[in-house]
């Protein structure tokens, strides 16, 4: 992610510019696919002079709201809830899903081949390898995630019967909140959304166990058509495109859906459609320690409405470190394409990597996006999977080059980051791969961590069932106060 300045450096247009960078808008749906998106930074905020010396905070920003890193280590303060071998900090139970990748013997963290489990269940078991025999797989995950087993054949189809007739939004919901007032980021679009349809539901101060599964799948079905809609929406205000608005096909699943009302032409092959499936299953959960989850967690302890709950945890899922990292992989991945001749030369496709990790290439961070994992050490489970089937649909494409270069970065990155002095193990994590497969179906960037967050409102609501029935605290943990003793008040005509 993007350096913060130094303590002593004084906040600049530039750092604006960073912190609130926005992805260029990408022409709806091309054809053929972009090989690339790129992030740019905005118009560099400015800030009136007249303001800045009727209120003077702009130029002690950084001096005013810097801790000293010494505070940490004496106190021994979890920075991000992490102990200092990078293990979470343990502040809850979950039955929902184990993610794995280390081992703790006689205290010291070992690496392990990584492993994500959904209700016991092993991810691949519940994936599969890739053929033309597989089936959708993110309803069943779905309801497993929501319901707590698999379902049977009657079961699934029931439950995909109820995410069909939720898709409607209501009366004037479309023109009202989504092309009124579009805004130039989905994700913000999303969140805010789910707050106006707060306003529709008569019931959404009820926390009864009906009331908040009806809400769960009602976001569920809505979210995806809500995406699509604000999409477009934004397309046609800020980068003058057209406001495509195709109904929803009843029956299709959530995949389908997507790409159906988002292709103008509505089209799109039963590949695609199964590699957006993995993808949505993918994301569908991810332990209750990942930030939006948390934040869902902490907002069900204090006894909010589902609504405000979820548009916290979009409102997560779209920062940088988190869900919105994808944009910042891909955009390196896309200066790579360009600095690297011969895709197929180690030597060259390391050199660009040692600029990078020396800090002297892409952002200079020093960061090789799409490596390395909080948890994962050996193996990412989801990055293994959504390369075996990235690589199944780029065989014999234009992509298939491409896809072997992101293979070369995985295999090469570790060893150059190991140079640096970085000694942990790492491995690819999933967002190496998935800007990759969206660009070759054609979804445009915008809307990479917006699929994201349609897939994760499954995981998000198991975590707030558990956390209503089964939390009973409100979460509130300590800050250390570094003041020491107290300062003499004097008034205003003294100061």
């Amino acid at each position: 992610m993007p350096e913060s300045p130094t303590p002593d450096q004084p906040i600049t247009a530039a750092d604006a510019a960073q912190d609130g960078g926005a992805v260029v808008a990408s022409p709806a749906v091309p054809t053929p696919p972009p090989a690339s998106c790129v992030v740019t930074p905005t118009t560099p905020f400015e800030v009136d002079a007249e303001e800045v010396r009727k209120v003077n905070l702009y130029g002690s920003f950084r001096d005013l709201n810097r801790i000293d890193p010494a505070h940490y280590e004496r106190h021994d303060v979890k920075r991000g809830l992490r102990n200092a071998d990078g293990t979470g900090v343990v502040v809850g139970m979950t039955n929902i899903s184990n993610v794995h990748g280390y081992v703790i013997c006689d205290g010291e963290k070992q690496a392990d081949e990584g492993s994500l489990r959904f209700r016991g269940y092993d991810l691949y078991d519940l994936l599969g390898e890739p053929g033309d025999g597989r089936r959708f797989n993110f309803e069943e995950v779905a309801y497993l995630l929501l319901m707590g087993d698999l379902p049977t054949r009657a079961e699934l189809g029931a439950f995909m019967e109820v995410i069909d007739s939720q898709r409607e939004l209501p009366d004037g919901f479309t023109a009202s909140a989504l092309m009124h007032a579009p805004s130039p980021d989905t994700m913000n679009m999303l969140a805010r959304s789910v707050l106006q349809l707060y306003a529709a539901d008569g019931h959404a101060e009820d926390r009864n166990a009906k009331h908040e599964i009806h809400t769960a799948l009602s976001l569920l079905s809505r979210l995806p058509r809500i995406m699509v809609l604000a999409y477009y929406a934004q397309q046609a205000q800020f980068n003058h495109g057209s406001m495509i608005m195709h109904r929803f096909v009843p029956g299709q699943s959530t995949a389908e859906t997507i790409l159906s009302m988002l292709r103008p032409d509505r089209c799109f092959t039963a590949e695609e459609a199964r590699m957006l499936d993995i993808m949505l299953c993918l994301h569908a959960e991810h332990g209750g320690g990942n930030n939006s989850t948390f934040a869902a967690r902490v907002l069900s302890s204090a006894d909010t409405d589902p609504y405000s709950t979820y548009a916290a945890a979009i409102g997560s899922l779209k920062g940088y470190r988190h869900g919105g990292a994808n944009h910042k992989v891909r955009a390196m991945q896309t200066e790579l394409k360009r600095e690297v001749r011969d895709w197929a030369d180690d030597d060259e496709v390391a050199a660009y990597l040692r600029r990078v990790a020396s800090k002297q290439a892409y952002d200079r961070t020093g960061l090789i996006y799409g490596m390395g994992h909080a948890v994962y050490t050996k193996s990412d489970p989801r990055a293994v999977v959504c390369k075996r089937f990235a690589e199944d649909l780029a065989r014999g494409t234009a992509y298939e080059q491409e896809f072997r270069l992101l293979q070369t970065v995985e295999r090469l990155a570790p060893a150059i980051l190991a140079e640096r002095g970085i000694a942990k193990d790492i491995c690819a994590n999933i967002d190496m791969y998935t800007g990759f497969v969206y660009a070759m179906m054609g979804i445009p960037e915008e809307l990479f961590t917006p699929l994201f967050a349609c897939a994760r409102m499954a995981g998000w609501a198991a975590h707030r069932f558990e956390e209503i029935v089964g939390g009973k605290r409100i979460m509130r943990p300590a800050y250390k106060d570094t003041c020491k003793g107290s300062r003499p008040y004097r008034p205003i005509e003294e100061r």
